[in-house]
This record gives C-alpha cells, structure tokens and sequence, in this order.
C-alpha cells in the first residue's frame, strides 16, 4: 500500500479533534516479510540521505517524539534509525527537568542540543513537555519560578506556544528542517502494552506505578495535545499524527515521512573543482606507482 504523508499532516492552526484521528489505520503492509522488506528499504534510503545530508553540510534535521508511554517511540527510534551512520545521529532523551535546567527558561534544556549542520537530532520528548505535563500538573509550574506568571494559565499557555512557533520559525530559516510525530495510541491499547511489561521479566524495569497514576489523566492529556498540536503545526514545522496501536504501521509511516522530507531538500555533494580533480588524479598515479 502506498502511504501518503498528507493523511498523517496536521494542517497549520487546525483544531485537533483526536476522537477523529485513528489509532489504527488499514494495514500498510499484508505480511510480517513485507512489512520487513518496505521497512528496509525505507531504512537503506535514509542511510544514503543522511549521507548526502553530512557530505553536503547545508542543513540538519530535527525529527521529535511525543507520545503517552508505551505508544512505542523508542521502537520507532532504534528500528527507522537503524542504518543511520551514529557520527551523523544525535539521540536526546528528555525527563523531568534538573535542579539547573529549571534556573533557564523553559527551552534552554533542549535548545543547547540541537543538531548542527549536516546531522539527524532526535528529541525522545522534547520542549513540547512544557506545554503538556506542565499543562496537565500545573503544581510543577510552581517548581520554575518563573517572573511574571499570568493571573491565568491560558496565557502561560498561549505564551509558551508563541515561544515554540518563534523558535521553529527561526530554526527552519537559519536551515534545520523539523519533523514533528505525535504517536497516537489508544487507551486499551497501552493497557495491553503495560500488562505485557509486567508479564515480560525483561520488561519489568520499562513500568512503575506512575505509570499507572497518569492513566487517570488520559483526558487531559489529549485535551492537551489536541490544544499544543492545533497551535504549533506548520508549514516549517509540521505535526504527524501517527497511528500506533500498530507498531509495524507507526515505524513505516515515520520512516517514509523522514525520508520525504529529506528528499525535499535537494541535496548534492560537493562540485569536485577541475584543481582538485588533477590533486587527486596525481595521488592516484603516485599510488599506483607503489
């Protein structure tokens, strides 16, 4: 099945109803050796474009993960990025906020690792926490000391989104393209998934009883994320929303978008100058004389 990326795009300043968006779509691929072959093929075609991307130094990409836990973003991590050359990857993991990331503003924590020219950055989590834990426990707002808070918090709110689209703006300017992926999981679906953690020894360490206390909270998180993707998906910076009761689908559907959007770019390596071409023509003859 061919995937179309217009499906999974947000459209920029569109109100996000999620009861309307699927967790899981038609399947992508009719096998599991399908959906390994497209997967490879998706990752082979990513590993030439972070090539070109490193060798012709003009931009970056930054690719972020945001999701309710165990939609499955670390999965999608390792197996898309698969092929990737690691010196051209930059894997950022984002928990609760240290002692010192909470003297900064609120994108300070995340700004410092954005990827330079010619790398692949992914946030596992990103700046975005900030407008939904913090949204849905507003007690950690008081951890920020932050100067001036608004009387009411949908200004905080309003604030912090005109912060992101004014930083997404000025990174895309200045050559970072950005990607953004909201893995779209059911409730029933991750029940399944926590019960698999508890059944799995290997997976014991991956669930705590947090994990079950923020269920109780699953309406005001996609309240959340309704109102932070709405306000922040644009044509630089565009939100996907990806079905991921799925596994398979949500690595091939992410995949493909990252490469399209790499492919967007036009990318060439370097023109090889005729003084350069008789440099190398001399080291070639040198060494054949050896």
């Amino acid at each position: 099945m061919k995937i179309k990326t217009a499906t999974y795009r947000v459209a920029e300043r569109t109100a996000i109803d999620l009861r309307e968006w699927p967790t899981r779509g038609e399947a992508l691929a009719g096998s599991k050796a399908a959906y390994k072959k497209l997967l490879q093929m998706h990752v082979e075609r990513l590993s030439e474009l972070q090539r070109l991307l490193y060798a012709s130094d003009r931009h970056a990409l930054l690719v972020i993960f945001q999701a309710m836990d165990a939609a499955g973003k670390d999965g999608a991590i390792a197996h898309v990025m698969s092929g990737v050359n690691p010196q051209g990857c930059q894997v950022f993991s984002f928990k609760h906020p240290s002692a010192e990331e909470l003297r900064h503003d609120f994108l300070w924590r995340t700004t410092r690792n954005l990827p330079e020219r010619g790398r692949i950055g992914i946030f596992n989590r990103s700046y975005y926490e900030e407008v939904l834990i913090t949204r849905v426990h507003s007690d950690l707002l008081d951890a920020e000391g932050l100067a001036d808070r608004p009387a009411k918090d949908a200004a905080l709110w309003e604030s912090r989104y005109r912060s992101i689209r004014d930083l997404e703006r000025h990174l895309s300017a200045n050559g970072t393209r950005i990607v953004k992926f909201f893995l779209h999981l059911s409730k029933d679906e991750q029940r399944r998934r926590f019960l698999a953690r508890i059944d799995e020894p290997e997976k014991n360490w991956k669930f705590s009883m947090g994990d079950i206390e923020e269920r109780q909270y699953w309406n005001a998180y996609m309240h959340a994320y309704e109102q932070c993707l709405s306000e922040t998906s644009s044509h630089d910076a565009p939100w996907y929303i990806v079905p991921a009761d799925s596994k398979h689908d949500a690595r091939l559907i992410i995949s493909h978008v990252i490469v399209k959007t790499l492919e967007r770019l036009k990318m060439s390596y370097p023109t090889v100058s005729d003084a350069r071409k008789a440099e190398l023509k001399a080291i070639r003859d040198r060494l054949a004389m050896e």
